[in-house]
């Protein structure tokens, strides 16, 4: 058992240097000018290594910026309702320690997948794919949602995505990750509320 918990621990920092050494290329260069082949020689591993961790170049990228929603409703509690799961899922992602989380190398993705139109098609199509995996989810949870099941899947979707854009903003205006965290924390039970409760959750907000 405990060797293969060291083989774990050294694919998953094989993984992390490839992926590094990914992100720094594509920043430098731009993801279009940087080859695959480059890449492995950088990280100092073999070209059939690297697709044993990444198949595809885009997946250097865009593996990081996949939630697997549908995962949090199928894996939800006995008694918890699909939408308390995945806000406790995102409640307790807001709520990592500063340790939990590469502020860099958040940033140098997004500046990546911003400056590439391949990827930021890749990450609309990638959305696309959750939220149907999302739909499916539901569905399976609520059989009686019919047409609702693909409408709440969607307004989740672009929910997570709206809060995962004014977080990255916000660091990546000087933000401190404390301060942008914790407000984050605030505007994920905002959202969630809005989920569940339409626009009248929010009229005990106002002062």
């Amino acid at each position: 058992m405990m060797m293969a918990g060291l083989r774990e621990q050294k694919k998953e920092r094989t993984r992390q240097r490839i992926s590094e050494v990914a992100l720094r290329l594509f920043d430098e260069r731009g993801y279009e000018a940087v080859t695959v082949n480059e890449i492995a020689e950088a990280a100092g591993v073999a070209k059939v290594t690297l697709f044993n961790y990444f198949p595809t170049k885009d997946c250097l990228v865009l593996d990081a910026v996949k939630d697997d929603t549908a995962a949090v409703v199928a894996g939800r509690e006995e008694g918890q309702t699909p939408l308390d799961a995945l806000r406790a899922h995102y409640r307790g992602m807001s709520q990592q320690g500063d340790g939990e989380m590469d502020v860099e190398g958040m940033l140098t993705r997004v500046r990546v997948i911003s400056a590439s139109p391949a990827l930021l098609a890749g990450v609309h199509q990638t959305h696309m794919g959750q939220r149907h995996e999302l739909a499916c989810a539901l569905s399976e949870a609520m059989p009686e949602l019919g047409l609702a099941a693909q409408l709440m899947a969607g307004q989740i979707t672009a929910t997570i995505t709206t809060l995962q854009e004014v977080f990255f903003h916000r660091l990546s205006t000087g933000v401190p990750l404390e301060e942008a965290a914790r407000t984050l924390a605030d505007e994920v039970e905002l959202a969630f509320d809005l989920l569940e409760h339409g626009f009248s959750s929010i009229e005990g907000r106002k002062s």
